[in-house]
C-alpha cells in the first residue's frame, strides 16, 4: 500500500524539482505511516518536515508544493490536509482500495518480498545439554528459533536449522555420577550422591533400565556407561518434544568433535600467536582489553579444563568456516556476556564476526490461578515442556512464547491458555479464521458464488466502507510487517499483526450483515475481502507454526 502513494509522492516531488519550485537536490528521508487517529487522513508523511532544512522554507510551504504538484492521474487521493508544522494527511479514494485488494490476491506470498536471495543462514537454537527434558524455557529458545528459521526461509534465505549437541563437560561428568548412585541404590548398595547431582525421577528411570538390562554387571564400572545411557535416554526424549513441538533439525553438531579434531587447541594457538593469551596462575587466559572486554576472560582452568567460552569459540569459528553468510543464535539472556566474548574473540581471530547474529531472550514465568509455578532443573521441582504441551496444546504454547519481544520477561498464564474463548489470544486469531471458513460454507449452501484466487478491481466497487478500507489497508501491510520481522528477527510482530487484523475482522463481521446484505455486487465484494483475510491469517499463523483450523 505504501508503496504506491510513496511513488505518487516522489514523482509530485520531482516535478516540484523540475518547476523551481523545490531546489535541494539532497534527497528527503521522509515516512509514510498510518495515522493512529484515522480521522487525520489514511495515510501520513512529514516528508515536508524532513527537507525544510535543505530548503530553508517553511514545512508548511513545501508540503503546498508537493500538494500542487500532485498528479494523482490514477485517481488514488480524494483528499490532502496540511496539518501541524507540516504533515502532509492524505485520504485515499474507494477506487485506490479496490486497485490494492485486487493486486494483493493477484500477488504470490502475498507480496513478501524474498530479499534473501538464496542467502544462506544458520540458525542454531535449543542446544541444551542432554542432562534432563526440556524445560519451558527451553521450550521459548525451540519456538523462537523455529519462527526465525521460517521467518528467513519465507523470505528467500536458504536456512539451516542446527542443534549444538553439548556432550561433553563437567555437567556430563555430575549426570553420569548421578546415574551410577541412583543404579547402585536401587541395587542395595552403598553409594554416595553427588552434592550437585541431578535428583529428578527420569535419573531413577535411566538407573532402573540399567538394572534391567545389566544387572549387578556395572557395579564395578569406571567407564561412561553410565553417562552414555543417559545421555542417550534423554536425547532421545528430547528429539521427541521437539517434533512435537514442530521443530526438526537439519544437523546436530556434536561439541565432542571440536576436542577430537584439535579445534580448540587451534583456537588457543590463533588467539596466542596474535599475543592475545596471557598464561597465569597455572590457567591460559584472553587479554579482555585486546579485544574489546572490560577485562581477563579464562580460557583454560588451572585444572586443564577449557572454559565454557573456549569452545563456544572454536564453534562459532567452524560455523563460519562452513560459509554462512549470516549465523543466528538463540540464547537466553545469561549468555549475553559469553556472546559478547565469542564475537570479540572471534573478530580479533579475522574471523567476519559481524556475520553472527543474537537473539536473546528472558525467562519464562509459569502463573496459575495467579500464583507462580517453580521451577527447578536439579532439584525436580519444574515442569517440563512435555508437561505444558500436555496442559495447554502446542498452538498455544507457540503463540504464547511468540506474544511478547524475545527480550521481555514472559508470564505464561496456564488458565488463560486453557480457554476455548475470544480471551485466549491464539484462539482468537484462529477464530477469525474458522469464521470466514463458516461464512464461506454457507455462502456456497446458498448457491452465492464466492470469488476465490486471483480477481481484479472491476468487481470491487461494492466496498465503499471505511470499515471496508480499514480491513485492506491491514492485509495490505502484511509483507512489510513479515519483512520487517524477518529483517530483525522479532517473530513477534507477526503476532501483534495477527491479533489486530483477527480484532479488526471481528468487529467488522459483527456490525455488517454479509450475506444478509441486499446489495448483491457488496456480498461478493465483502466475500472477496474476507477471503484474502482469511489467506493472510493463514499464511502468518503458519510462520508462527500454528493451525489454521476451519472449525471451532
Amino acid at each position: 500500500m505504501k508503496g504506491r502513494i510513496e511513488e505518487l509522492l516522489s514523482r509530485s516531488l520531482d516535478a516540484a524539482r523540475r518547476a523551481g519550485t523545490l531546489t535541494s537536490e539532497r534527497s528527503a528521508a521522509g515516512t509514510l505511516e498510518v495515522p493512529k487517529d484515522r480521522s487525520h487522513g489514511d495515510l501520513a508523511t512529514n516528508l515536508a518536515l524532513t527537507m525544510a532544512k535543505a530548503e530553508r522554507k517553511a514545512p508548511r510551504a513545501i508540503a503546498e508544493a508537493l500538494i500542487a504538484h500532485l498528479d494523482d492521474g490514477d485517481g488514488w487521493i480524494e483528499t490532502t490536509e496540511i496539518a501541524g508544522p507540516g504533515f502532509l494527511n492524505l485520504r485515499l479514494t474507494p477506487r485506490f482500495w479496490q486497485t490494492q485488494l485486487a493486486a494483493l490476491s493477484q500477488l504470490d506470498g502475498l507480496g513478501v518480498p524474498a530479499f534473501g536471495e538464496g542467502r544462506r543462514v544458520q540458525v542454531e537454537f535449543v542446544s541444551a545439554n542432554p542432562t534432563g527434558p526440556l524445560t519451558v524455557g527451553h521450550g521459548r529458545n525451540a519456538v523462537l528459533g523455529d519462527t526465525v528459521a521460517r521467518l528467513l526461509s519465507g523470505t528467500g534465505h536458504l536456512v539451516e536449522r542446527e542443534y549444538y549437541f553439548n556432550n561433553a563437560g563437567r555437567q556430563m561428568k555430575v549426570l553420569g555420577e548421578s546415574v551410577r548412585a541412583r543404579y547402585l541404590e536401587i541395587l542395595g548398595r552403598d553409594s554416595a550422591f553427588p552434592e550437585d547431582g541431578y535428583q529428578g525421577d527420569y535419573i531413577r528411570e535411566i538407573a532402573r533400565s540399567l538394572v534391567e538390562e545389566q544387572g549387578e554387571g556395572l557395579v564395578e564400572h569406571e567407564g561412561t556407561a553410565f553417562r552414555d545411557a543417559a545421555e542417550q535416554a534423554i536425547f532421545e526424549e528430547i528429539r521427541a518434544t521437539q517434533e512435537r513441538l514442530g521443530v526438526v533439525f537439519d544437523v546436530y553438531f556434536n561439541e565432542d568433535t571440536l576436542y577430537s579434531s584439535g579445534a580448540i587447541d587451534r583456537v588457543v594457538e590463533a588467539l596466542e600467536g596474535k599475543g592475545l593469551v596471557a598464561r597465569r596462575e597455572g590457567a591460559v587466559w584472553l587479554c579482555g582489553e585486546k579485544v574489546g572486554l572490560d577485562k581477563d576472560r579464562v580460557l583454560v582452568k588451572s585444572t586443564g579444563e577449557p572454559a565454557y567460552r573456549l569452545p563456544d569459540i572454536a564453534y562459532h569459528q567452524n560455523k563460519l568456516e562452513r560459509g554462512f553468510d549470516a549465523v543466528v543464535d538463540v540464547l537466553g539472556a545469561d549468555h549475553i556476556e559469553e556472546n559478547r566474548e565469542v564475537v570479540a574473540s572471534l573478530a580479533a581471530l579475522g574471523q567476519p564476526a559481524e556475520r553472527v547474529r543474537t537473539v536473546i531472550y528472558q525467562f519464562v514465568t509459569l502463573t496459575r490461578h495467579g500464583e507462580q509455578v517453580k521451577m527447578s532443573t536439579r532439584r525436580a521441582e519444574y515442569v517440563t515442556l512435555d508437561d505444558l504441551l500436555d496442559e495447554v496444546g502446542v498452538d498455544a504454547v507457540r503463540f504464547f512464547f511468540l506474544s511478547r519481544k524475545s527480550d521481555s520477561h514472559l508470564e505464561f498464564d496456564l488458565e488463560l491458555a486453557r480457554k476455548r474463548s475470544t480471551d485466549n489470544p491464539v484462539y482468537y486469531v484462529q477464530y477469525a479464521h474458522a469464521r470466514i471458513a463458516n461464512l464461506v460454507a454457507q455462502a456456497r449452501e446458498r448457491a452465492v458464488s464466492v470469488p476465490s484466487g486471483a480477481f481484479g478491481a472491476e468487481g470491487l466497487a461494492g466496498l465503499q466502507d471505511p470499515d471496508d478500507f480499514e480491513l485492506i489497508g491491514l492485509v495490505s501491510s502484511y509483507a512489510e510487517v513479515v519483512d520487517l520481522a524477518a529483517r530483525e528477527l522479532e517473530p513477534h510482530r507477526v503476532v501483534f499483526f495477527l491479533q489486530d487484523l483477527a480484532a479488526a475482522f471481528h468487529r467488522y463481521y459483527n456490525k455488517h450483515r454479509i450475506l444478509g446484505d441486499e446489495v448483491p455486487d457488496r456480498v461478493q465484494a465483502r466475500l472477496a475481502l474476507l477471503g484474502v483475510v482469511q489467506r493472510v491469517l493463514a499464511a502468518g499463523l503458519s510462520l508462527l507454526g500454528v493451525s489454521a483450523p476451519e472449525r471451532m
